[in-house]
């Protein structure tokens, strides 16, 4: 059976990140994607350059359409922008537990655009974070969440990831690439345990959208059944080979995307 997987989140027009690359990650991982909108974003390459927000009340609409009439078996929530939307999208949820939730905590694009207000974060810390059932935020999005100077350390990450499973989630995965060095280490914690993941960091400009790729990865295999470790380790290994081969796209002329779709297109480069 193929599983149906919801994103909710933002879109980006050059089609790297928000929504268009959860869309390509689910079918790349073997999931029907849909998606409900929360902001259009005019965006590329180069960065971010406006923002129309999407009323909550019908971003809650959106969600509960796919609800009454589709199977969801997974949701991704990745920009979510405003506190009201924050909520609406938590009071929709709360009515469907049960359902892997995977909470990407977007904040800022890869150019230095916010994408989340302040009055925002505590919207989404109290209404949620204890929805979650993963919470996958990078070093800057951990330390915001927290209130604290960003971790320059893995004992940082693993303190860090420790405490964000204290505001509710049953997982959280810290991502390390913002660490200075070769390596770009991720670490796992379901509030007791803590699963580093190794990597050696890929030289590239191409990482627009790795955030939302990995998240997505990450929800479309809790989506098909495996355990949080077993899905982890899938959607980091998806998310390495696309950013390996990311030099076969010519998208842009600043942060290009991954190549979602590496396996797909290996026998037509």
């Amino acid at each position: 059976m193929i599983r149906n997987v919801l994103t909710i989140a933002g879109s980006d027009p050059s089609g790297g990140a928000g929504i268009q690359a959860d869309l390509k990650t689910f079918a790349a991982n073997g999931v029907y994607g849909m998606a409900a909108l929360t902001a259009l974003t005019a965006q590329n390459t180069q960065g971010v350059t406006g923002v129309e927000l999407v009323p909550h009340d019908f971003v809650k609409a959106q969600i509960a359409a796919v609800f009454a009439d589709v199977r969801v078996d997974a949701v991704k929530v990745g920009m979510i922008a405003t506190a009201d939307i924050a909520t609406a999208v938590a009071q929709t949820l709360e009515v469907y537990r049960g359902i892997p939730v995977v909470l990407d905590p977007v904040m800022v694009a890869k150019g230095g655009a916010a994408l989340l207000q302040d009055e925002a974060i505590t919207a989404l810390r109290s209404a949620l974070l204890p929805q979650a059932t993963f919470l996958t935020p990078n070093l800057p999005e951990a330390a915001r969440l927290l209130h604290e100077p960003e971790a320059r350390c893995r004992d940082d990450m693993a303190r860090q990831a420790h405490a964000l499973t204290q505001l509710g989630p049953h997982a959280v995965l810290v991502k390390g690439g913002h660490l200075s060095g070769e390596e770009s280490p991720d670490v796992l914690c379901d509030g007791e345990t803590l699963h580093w993941l190794e990597g050696r960091r890929t030289e590239t400009r191409n990482t627009h959208g790795t955030g939302c790729t990995l998240s997505a990865a990450l929800t479309a295999q809790l989506a098909k059944g495996k355990s949080p470790k077993d899905a982890v380790h899938a959607a980091k290994a998806y998310v390495t080979r696309a950013i390996s081969t990311s030099g076969q796209l010519t998208v842009g002329s600043g942060h290009g995307p991954v190549n979602h779709f590496y396996e797909l297109w290996k026998d037509h480069l």
